[in-house]
């Protein structure tokens, strides 16, 4: 089965809708970081296994970023990869 050549551009309201969901992400995993540190009732391991499922998410978060920035540039710039 052949590969397409280029994909359709992503829309700006996708593009938006990429953002506001990485942004929420990251405000969340952020504040339950910074509400984790400050609990002394849970024990290490609880916070270390959340803390890095935050780590994780926050990762996808960033990839999804950048999925909508690059989708933003006129299809000319991108480089299309096999």
């Amino acid at each position: 089965m052949e590969r397409p050549t280029s994909l359709a551009p992503m829309t700006r309201r996708d593009g938006v809708v990429l953002r506001v969901a990485a942004g929420w992400t990251v405000f969340v995993w952020a504040t339950f970081i910074r509400n984790m540190l400050k609990d002394h009732t849970h024990s290490t391991g609880f916070k270390v296994v959340h803390i890095t499922l935050a780590v994780v998410s926050l990762g996808f978060a960033a990839a999804i970023w950048m999925v909508a920035a690059r989708n933003r540039k006129p299809a000319g710039d991108r480089v299309n990869t096999p």
